[in-house]
């Protein structure tokens, strides 16, 4: 499974880097069976080495988002919010959805068949995308009535899994839906491992494709 996360100057370091830590964990584990299980990396839409997230981190960049359709598109797209409730119009989930850029970038790779997950308000820069119209997801609980107003279907959950599209809560849930993610991909040993060696207590409200809420 290769995982990108796409960084953009001011959003919240445990947004990327808590789903990044278990990614990468996993990957690990997976591969001592001899197979290849995949890489997580940190993505921009521009070249450049670093971006600064919202409390003043400085995250290297390991390359650019491919184009929907190119032979290294990722299996998992991880969009992480950061700075939208303050509105910060520099440096922020807010800043980056009034610019257009990342929005448009989501809404092709959605359109292309990219699976989406996005933490906290990252899954306004998925409503802005128009990725959320008529989907059942959640977000921030600062951004719940934003979300619900833009045309989703919220749904009171830690993370929603809705298919090609998951959503997670607060800045926290971006561990557990990759957590989730690595036991559908991986299996439960693997997902209970790396919850173990970073000392997590995994919460399991997770609403399924199937369920209503």
């Amino acid at each position: 499974m290769n995982v990108d996360i796409l960084l953009y100057d001011g959003f919240d370091e445990l947004d990327g880097i808590g789903p990044y830590e278990v990614f990468d964990y996993a990957m690990e584990y997976a591969s001592e069976s001899g197979d290849a299980a995949g890489r997580v990396r940190y993505v921009t839409l521009d070249e450049r080495d670093s971006v600064t997230a919202s409390h003043g981190t400085r995250v290297g960049v390991d390359g650019t988002l491919p184009e929907p359709d190119a032979a290294d598109v990722p299996d998992l797209l991880v969009v992480p919010g950061g700075g939208w409730n303050a509105r910060d119009e520099e440096a922020s989930a807010w800043a980056e959805a009034r610019k257009g850029d990342v929005p448009r970038a989501l809404a092709a790779h959605h359109a292309a068949g990219t699976r989406i997950a996005s933490v906290c308000t990252g899954s306004m820069l998925l409503a802005e995308a128009g990725v959320t119209d008529g989907r059942r997801a959640v977000t921030h609980a600062g951004a719940i009535d934003e979300l619900r107003e833009s045309g989703a279907e919220v749904v009171d959950a830690r993370v929603v899994d809705d298919g090609d599209l998951l959503t997670a809560g607060g800045v926290t849930s971006g561990i557990d839906l990759a957590l989730y993610l690595v036991e559908r991909e991986f299996g439960g040993d693997v997902a209970d491992r790396v919850a173990t060696v970073i000392e997590y207590e995994r919460r399991y409200e997770v609403a399924g494709e199937s369920e209503s809420d």
